[in-house]
């Protein structure tokens, strides 16, 4: 980690009612400034801290997923070019060093809850718990993205008393990560449930809870979908294949101690619920749109329009040029031809009414169409195929409302109006020969109906687990370009580690150069 970082300390207000974001004071406080903290106001600036990675914004947009992961989905199209598959610098340290400050910030939690009696420990417990499962739900990312990252003894400097020296921090392995917080989220999953919390302390929880606003139960529903995310990933590894099998079934067999997300009103996001925020979307239309961000990948948009997709009109839109018709940017021409088809404005574009320019568009966390997907993944290996087709129709039903959802509680009409949606609709599209489960032939067909279905339902809104899935399973079968001029001729299996760990964290990271190259796959790539 670059050892200078200013640690800047958010301060929440007390009095934010649960369901209001009115006012932000202090929102950047310089810690030398601050006379006093508290747990609760270092929880809501802990999760303030990280909202440009939840919330749609114009820098993780615009400077890290339209060059690197909505790409590497195919999500969007794009003009070929030299050395498009290598990781920009400023994407990779930006990410990495946002990520340190927002462990940084967790980092001074702790500190202040460690000096706390043990009666107030225990009265403010729920904190450490559910700030714990948010940090983790990003440090998966984070994981994902490079491997063995600086995490045990990563953000230290406060708690080392401003010790440069004893604050480099070592890498963890991966496996040694996922290890501790699958531990770590099954025992507050039995925690939380049982945890008998004071009112008075319930009623500062509810007001500096942004997630959940306070709610217990879907803090466990956040939980326990959150271990059923870890555990799918970590799936095909002998290390942790019986785990996972063992875990997931319990989940799923004890519904009552173990809930998880089923339905879009239970999805685990940041809501938006008055414009002129910190909690705001307002930065999604220039960091999509910019520089042609948002052009549809044709993959996705040939497979909705073949299929009759319910979700077509609500996710995409034609190019303003095009008549009306969802024409695609192939991805293997030339990168002339591929600029004179988008400078023609003819190219289907996202929708910008239920995406880019959807003022209330929520930060998502975990929400059901994935979770279906997943479990319909489990009981697909575990031989039971009602119960697969079950989730998996579930899962796609839940998408389609999900994107129905969005345009609703858009504030902006700039794109045309969306093809109703019916159940009869849905149920044709269920139906349809390439979509149904029964006319799939074998499981491994049926496994390539799920990962399309995440890989449509995912798109450029959930960049992260879209091309972590589609690493892990390798389906859908994408074609791509050949970089002749690049040794990294096609999208790599990782990003490396930003040049500021060479220069500060030098010891350190020579432990890990070895595997710090683009070709190098996670663990749980099988």
């Amino acid at each position: 980690m670059k050892n200078k970082i200013i640690l800047l300390t958010l301060v929440a207000l007390t009095s934010l009612a649960s369901c209001e974001y009115s006012e932000f004071e202090e929102n950047y406080t310089d810690p030398s400034k601050v006379s006093e903290t508290s747990v609760e106001k270092q929880f809501t600036g802990f999760i303030i801290a990280n909202r440009n990675y939840v919330l749609p914004s114009y820098t993780n947009y615009f400077v890290n997923l339209r060059i690197t992961l909505n790409r590497y989905t195919q999500a969007t199209g794009w003009v070929n070019e030299e050395n498009q598959y290598v990781p920009g610098s400023a994407a990779v340290s930006g990410r990495w060093n946002d990520y340190y400050q927002f462990l940084a910030q967790y980092r001074e939690l702790e500190k202040v809850y460690a000096g706390l009696s043990d009666q107030n420990k225990e009265d403010n417990r729920v904190f450490m718990i559910t700030a714990t499962t948010y940090l983790y739900d990003h440090t998966q990312k984070i994981v994902d993205l490079h491997g063995a990252i600086p995490f045990s003894e990563a953000g230290m400097l406060s708690t080392n008393g401003g010790d440069y020296s004893e604050s480099y921090p070592a890498y963890d392995e991966p496996e040694a990560i996922y290890t501790k917080m699958l531990d770590d989220l099954a025992g507050f999953a039995d925690e939380l449930r049982t945890l008998d919390i004071n009112p008075g302390i319930l009623i500062g929880f509810e007001s500096q809870d942004l997630i959940n606003r306070g709610d217990i139960d879907m803090w466990l529903k956040y939980i326990n979908s959150l271990r059923i995310r870890m555990l799918t990933r970590v799936s095909g590894i002998p290390s942790f294949s019986d785990r996972a099998a063992s875990e997931i079934n319990a989940i799923l067999s004890n519904p009552g101690n173990y809930p998880i997300v089923t339905t879009n009103d239970e999805n685990i996001t940041f809501r938006i619920h008055e414009l002129g925020t910190l909690i705001t979307s307002n930065s999604f239309q220039t960091g999509l749109e910019d520089w042609e961000g948002n052009i549809a990948g044709k993959a996705i948009v040939d497979h909705m329009l073949n299929n009759d997709d319910p979700r077509l009109t609500y996710v995409f839109e034609p190019g303003e040029e095009a008549e009306g018709e969802f024409l695609t940017l192939d991805p293997l021409l030339s990168s002339s031809v591929q600029t004179e088809l988008i400078g023609s404005n003819t190219m289907t574009i996202y929708n910008r009414t239920t995406l880019s320019r959807n003022q209330y568009f929520p930060g998502m966390l975990i929400n059901a169409s994935q979770i279906h997907f997943m479990v319909a993944e489990y009981y697909l290996k575990e031989g039971q195929d009602a119960q697969a087709k079950e989730h998996y129709e579930s899962g796609v039903r839940e998408s389609i409302h999900y994107y129905e959802m969005l345009r609703n509680m858009s504030n902006n009409l700039i794109s045309p109006e969306p093809m109703p949606i019916t159940e009869e609709g849905i149920d044709s599209y269920l139906a349809d020969e390439d979509i149904s489960w029964d006319a799939a032939d074998g499981d491994m067909e049926k496994m390539r109906l799920i990962a399309e279905q995440k890989w449509l339902h995912f798109n450029v809104v959930q960049p992260n687990e879209n091309w972590a899935e589609l690493r892990r399973i390798e389906m859908p079968d994408l074609e791509f370009w050949v970089d002749q001029s690049n040794q990294q001729s096609l999208p790599p299996n990782r990003w490396i580690y930003p040049g500021s760990e060479q220069t500060y964290n030098t010891q350190n990271y020579q432990q890990v150069q070895p595997n710090d190259n683009l070709t190098r796959t996670l663990f749980w790539d099988n």
